[in-house]
């Protein structure tokens, strides 16, 4: 995104659409504060660190975002792998908010690097079916980490799955008051999502459990509830820097950066799709990053996008980064006026928030459209679903990128290929499977194959053009090197064994189309040199009137 358009996004719009931002921040601001108060439990930090990592990230991404819409702050994922480092990383002497702070401070510095050295593109590398799978993975994670708050019980600190393994087998610890707490929360969402999609639903859950347990006399039934929030300027400054070092905290930087990156460049792009707008992932690297500075300052933890929040900014008409501006106004403005109210609110209820925003995440209509389309990158996302659950947050990062990877190298080690021909009354000439009427021409075999070659396809490349030659018996093999823009030295090998097993047979090697940059790799290799300039052409129809030059067919 220019300067130029940068700045325009910081100028209020008209009057009627700023209007709508500050309506669509205030519905935010209602759905933002309950969420973030669960957000902060999920990683094991006071509620208000949570509240001040928002209020500095929104602030941020108002002046460097370049989403029109986009909501950031304290987010799910990042704040349950908050929550599993601090589990794992133990410092002592050292607060567990101090820890939540450096780990903020160490993913704006990555994301801060990956800025400078240009690494945007990395937003590409994840497909689609992983990141389903990723988010639903995340999502059974969210909802087993909070049987401890739902259910009231004293569950031994474990992996999510484990906590959930042990009140199964211990079903006596559950407290029967704090469980209806939670489950009539959530039913209140599910119902209100259904009636109210666009109003602030959550709030309203909180309050009315707020309500009813105040009214019963739930507190003293031993149903847990928020306490004092104390609301103060937050201390400014560097955390300790005890744990700087912990190679922990370091992988789970990373980790948190790739995947908020991730969450921020996809949602951003969602949206800014059904608008026209354009979303710089350059740019957004930049934001992420100095937003996760700004959080660990003030002793929050990282934050990244909210993908709930975001489509609520878009059903209620936020059209620019003012509806983010509104969003903090109206959250201070909350948060000092119901201060005495959220201290009382049920932590069964928070945990219903949570649960609400996993089953959100879990998006099962993507998953059927997935197995619509080829069941292969559906095994990938349910693989990778499988993987955070069972391996954990940070092994499912690694899941879902090596998913990625492999996936890509196997559609390019085992690419599409094609016998090309001659179609009656259709110009050029095309895969003979595609028509029904085409045809090779005779004693010629134009042979295409999709993909870069290259030490992983090699192999593959030799056996089917040998296939290809012993089924149509040719004199010549013209190689159709439109889609082969890359060649390394194993793909040049192969191409010279290709070279010398037809010119034993007595066939003809040839090439159309070769670009220069894969003319320029195989040059010091010799194999062009060996096939000769008189069989390389700029176009198939060059090579095809060679052909029957060569050979009188007609």
């Amino acid at each position: 995104m220019s300067a130029t358009t940068w700045r325009e996004g910081l100028r209020p719009p008209g009057r009627r659409a700023l209007q709508r931002d500050v309506v669509a921040g205030i519905t935010v601001a209602a759905y933002l504060v309950p969420q973030v108060l669960a957000y902060a439990g999920l990683a094991r930090v006071p509620p208000a660190a949570g509240l001040w990592a928002a209020f500095v990230a929104l602030a941020v991404y108002f002046l460097l975002g370049s989403s029109p819409q986009l909501s950031v702050g304290p987010e799910s994922t990042t704040a349950l792998m908050t929550g599993a480092a601090l589990a794992a990383i133990t410092v002592p002497g050292e607060s567990a908010q101090d820890t939540a702070a450096l780990l903020a401070l160490a993913v704006g510095a990555v994301c801060l690097l990956a800025w400078a050295g240009g690494l945007g593109f990395l937003a590409d590398l994840l497909s689609k079916p992983v990141l389903v799978g990723y988010m639903a993975g995340i999502a059974g994670l969210m909802i087993l980490s909070q049987v401890g708050r739902a259910t009231g019980a004293d569950i031994p600190d474990g992996d999510p799955l484990a906590e959930a393994w042990w009140l199964v087998q211990h079903p006596s610890a559950i407290h029967a008051p704090t469980l209806a707490v939670c489950l009539g929360t959530l039913a209140v969402l599910l119902l209100g999502a259904r009636l109210w999609p666009t109003g602030p639903v959550p709030l309203v859950g909180m309050l009315l459990a707020t309500l009813v347990v105040s009214l019963a006399g739930l507190p003293d039934d031993g149903v847990g509830v928020v306490g004092g929030l104390p609301f103060a300027l937050p201390t400014l400054g560097l955390p300790s820097v005890t744990s700087l070092g912990s190679w922990a905290l370091l992988t789970t930087a990373l980790a948190i950066a790739v995947v908020g990156f991730t969450d921020n460049v996809l949602t951003a792009r969602a949206f800014a799709t059904r608008h026209g707008d354009r979303v710089d992932a350059r740019r957004e690297l930049l934001a992420l990053g100095t937003a996760n500075l700004a959080a660990g300052v003030v002793h929050g933890f990282p934050v990244s996008s909210s993908g709930s929040r975001t489509a609520i900014v878009d059903a209620v008409g936020g059209r620019s980064r003012w509806a983010g501006l509104s969003t903090l106004g109206a959250a201070l403005v909350l948060v000092v006026a119901l201060r005495p109210v959220l201290a009382r609110f049920p932590d069964a209820a928070l945990a219903a928030v949570v649960v609400y925003a996993g089953l959100r995440l879990i998006d099962v209509g993507e998953f059927a459209r997935i197995a619509r389309y080829r069941r292969t990158e559906l095994l990938i996302a349910l693989a990778t679903t499988f993987g955070v659950l069972v391996l954990g947050v940070l092994e499912g990062v690694l899941v879902a990128v090596s998913l990625s990877l492999v996936d890509v190298l196997r559609r390019v080690a085992r690419p599409h290929d094609a016998v090309e021909g001659l179609v009656p009354d259709v110009a050029g000439m095309h895969d003979v499977d595609d028509y029904a009427d085409a045809a090779p021409v005779p004693g010629l075999l134009v042979y295409r194959y999709d993909a870069p070659l290259f030490f992983a396809n090699a192999e593959n490349f030799l056996s089917r053009v040998r296939e290809s030659v012993a089924a149509y018996d040719p004199q010549w093999v013209l190689l159709n090197f439109e889609a082969m823009g890359e060649v390394d030295l194993t793909g040049a090998d192969a191409l010279e064994t290709l070279r010398a097993e037809l010119e034993a047979e007595g066939v003809v090697l040839a090439l159309a189309r070769l670009k220069q940059d894969p003319r320029t790799v195989l040059q010091p290799s010799g194999v062009l040199e060996r096939i000769g300039d008189e069989h390389i052409f700029p176009t198939l129809p060059t090579a095809l009137e060679a052909f029957r030059a060569a050979t009188g067919r007609e």
